[in-house]
């Protein structure tokens, strides 16, 4: 009996080494196998990922290779990019040969009343207008100027005449008598596309400094500026830059990222930082032909009042709850506005420690344009009307929103 027992207990006993073992054997092979397949796949993938690699970078050295070929083929449709695409370099190349110097002589006047004749500079760039190439800039670069001259950026210099100018737009078209290898004209297309945020090149010759570059963008669109040469009207439908514009840099291009000119740097505000303003190209447009052709532009309209902007304190004052607008002030006697049937203002206040003029008409509406200052009222009938025109005045009297028809005049001739 013992014994018996003893051959079961062995028997018993051997049972767990044979199955352990054969356990441990088949959780090696099927970890070597499982390591072979993981390794296989793995191969595979990295593998397939390789190829798809290669044949991406295939495709991008194709695209490269083509924007290289269309860029040589067709450098003057290149498009200029922000970022790391920027191509800022190549830009000013292309650009520069355009941009001049404008310099000429003023009679001036000491203390003692004593004249002597000053040099005046500023910018100015060539266009072709019709086959003839011709240098902007601007009117208050040579108003009152004699023997002016263009200098270009190789350091060529010829004598320069007016074929025209504008006050009212600080406009002026120059002919000089340079050789026709001299001119590089700029191409030049409308501002009505341009959009707060966009970005734009100045080229100038700030305090001398020729051929200088300045980046920025749109600050806003639809200013109005008002300079001692315009007679006391506005300027209007301006554009306003944050790109640096110091004194040389006035009748310089302002340019967009495609090399095009979108305006004409013209002023800025004393003691600030970033705020510049430029005539928009749309304007040069409209007029360059008038001024070739006549010396002059005389088709800015005009309401033949004067006003001040509303604000929330003046709403308060004259008790309405119209805080945008325009209110009239001043109505030119026979002029259009009075014509119409608009009211000046009868009583002047004080109010925010301004003086105003209340009791006149309101204007918040021309054409069915919200009309909410005076950057408004003068940009539209810039941008869209002419002298003699009738136009759709919508205005708040006395608590009663009234719309009268105006017959637009014109400004009187400073040229």
């Amino acid at each position: 009996m013992i014994e018996g027992r003893k051959l079961e207990t062995n028997q018993t006993l051997k049972r767990p080494r044979l199955s352990t073992t054969f356990i441990v054997i088949v959780v090696l092979a099927s970890l070597m196998i499982g390591g072979i397949l993981g390794y296989s796949a793995n191969y595979i993938l990295i593998t397939q990922n390789s190829n798809d690699l290669q044949e991406q970078v295939l495709v991008l050295q194709s695209q490269v290779s083509t924007l290289k070929s269309g860029q040589n083929s067709n450098a003057s449709n290149n498009v200029y990019l922000t970022g790391e695409n920027a191509s800022l370099a190549q830009l000013y190349a292309q650009i520069k040969d355009s941009v001049v110097i404008v310099r000429g002589l003023m009679l001036t006047y000491d203390m003692f009343h004593r004249s002597y004749y000053s040099q005046v500079q500023g910018s100015g760039f060539v266009y072709d207008y019709e086959g003839e190439p011709v240098i902007i800039t601007n009117y208050h670069v040579i108003e009152d100027v004699i023997n002016i001259t263009v200098t270009f950026i190789n350091g060529n210099g010829y004598p320069a005449t007016i074929l025209g100018s504008d006050p009212y737009a600080d406009l002026a078209i120059l002919f000089a008598s340079a050789p026709e290898s001299e001119y590089s004209p700029l191409e030049m297309v409308t501002s009505s596309t341009l959009n707060v945020g966009d970005p734009l090149i100045a080229i100038g010759n700030p305090y001398g400094l020729a051929g200088s570059m300045t980046t920025g963008i749109v600050s806003a669109l639809g200013r109005t500026i008002t300079e001692d040469l315009s007679g006391g009207y506005p300027i209007a439908d301006v554009i306003q830059t944050s790109t640096p514009i110091n004194s040389g840099n006035s009748g310089g291009p302002l340019i967009n990222y495609q090399g095009q000119v979108v305006g004409i740097t013209t002023a800025i505000v004393s003691d600030s930082q970033g705020l510049g303003f430029a005539i928009p190209s749309s304007t040069v447009l409209k007029e360059i032909g008038s001024l070739i052709s006549n010396g002059s532009y005389d088709q800015h309209s005009t309401i033949g009042a004067s006003g001040t902007d509303m604000t929330y304190e003046i709403a308060q004052r004259i008790s309405t709850d119209m805080t945008y607008g325009w209110l009239i002030a001043q109505v030119t006697d026979g002029g259009p506005a009075d014509q119409a049937g608009l009211k000046g203002g009868n009583q002047q206040v004080v109010i925010s420690g301004q003086n105003v003029v209340i009791g006149g008409d309101v204007i918040i509406e021309i054409d069915g344009t919200r009309i909410k200052d005076m950057d408004d009222m003068s940009s539209f009938l810039e941008a869209n009307t002419l002298p003699g025109e009738i136009i759709e005045v919508t205005v708040v009297r006395s608590g009663q929103v009234l719309t009268l028809s105006l017959t637009l005049g014109s400004r009187p001739s400073m040229t």
